[in-house]
């Protein structure tokens, strides 16, 4: 049984937060979408698809009261349902073009807001606030079903010394996976030390997930051009691997490039990297270019994806 003392602590930060994001929902509730809607709107416009069951059973919305708002949105034009492939019983619902349009400006308002609320906050401040929600997620959501991409594990931004690790890691496992020699190494570190020197926190970002307080997982994505980002040196733990971190990383690289107004974002890797080319497939990104190569220390097919955001 828990102390008193623990329970008055979850009490009282409960009662806080709910007044500090009582204000941000407030704001939210000025757009054309009720709360509840907006939250349907936002998992549909961050998710490829999904079932009515799954978004009922992952927000706790009435079956009754969503089949209504989903049909509402169907004839607005806002949704499209297809019957599901894997059980025909079961319809798939995904966000169409004119729903992620009417949704944009709401994205875009929500998006302000907390980074309005964070500007006040240092960036170790940041970082710290960042991490606990982290942890109070993993640690509530540990006894729950997880949809895909949503496990044991939190995601953070750089630390000191991330980076040597992170280099470490990398050529460690492709060399024991796919036997490449110490050039890939040189070409990760490469990688990350232009990172680290030409940071610029408004259009690049990375991402470290943790677990049990190790790393398992990171991606970055960085500017190419005004328009175009880059995804890069997406890698996860074989001990972390089935738990969706790869899916999660990937699709916070792609809401980070649509909050920044990229247009494009595009990735090179190789075609025996078959588990990362599917996480890129599912994620809606498209193969336009192959060319064979001789790079560390084998003969491979270099391959450049694309995902239009807009």
């Amino acid at each position: 049984m828990a102390s008193a003392a623990r329970i008055a602590a979850v009490r009282r930060f409960t009662r806080f937060y709910t007044r500090k994001i009582g204000v941000l929902d407030q704001r939210l509730l000025k757009s054309p979408f009720s709360l509840s809607e907006g939250r349907v709107l936002y998992e549909l416009a961050h998710r490829r698809s999904s079932t009515a069951r799954d978004l009922g059973e992952w927000l706790g919305i009435d079956a009754g009261y969503l089949s209504r708002m989903l049909k509402g949105f169907t004839r607005r034009g806002l949704v499209r349902r297809t019957r599901s492939a894997a059980d025909a019983r079961e319809r798939q619902i995904e966000i169409t073009p004119a729903g992620r349009k009417a949704f944009a400006p709401l994205e875009r308002r929500s998006h302000a807001e907390v980074d309005s609320m964070l500007a006040t906050l240092s960036d170790e401040e940041q970082r710290r606030l960042a991490d606990a929600m982290g942890a109070i997620e993993s640690i509530l959501g540990s006894g729950e079903p997880a949809p895909a991409g949503r496990a044991a594990y939190t995601l953070r931004s750089l630390r000191p010394g991330d980076i040597g690790w992170i280099t470490h890691r990398q050529e460690v496992l492709y060399h024991k996976e796919y036997g490449w020699n110490e050039e890939f190494e040189a070409l990760i570190a490469g990688i990350m030390s232009r990172f680290v020197l030409n940071y610029d926190a408004a259009t690049e970002r990375c991402w470290v997930a943790e677990r049990d307080g190790e790393i398992v997982g990171s991606v970055f994505v960085v500017k190419k051009t005004k328009s175009v980002a880059q995804l890069r040196l997406l890698y996860v733990e074989p001990s972390a691997r089935g738990l969706g971190i790869g899916r999660r990383l990937v699709d916070e690289c792609i809401r980070f490039a649509r909050a920044k107004k990229y247009g494009t974002i595009t990735l090179w890797t190789n075609s025996v990297l078959v588990s990362a080319r599917r996480i890129y497939e599912a994620a809606g990104f498209r193969l336009v270019e192959e060319e064979k190569h001789r790079s560390f220390g084998k003969s491979l097919v270099g391959q450049n994806w694309e995902l239009k955001l807009r």
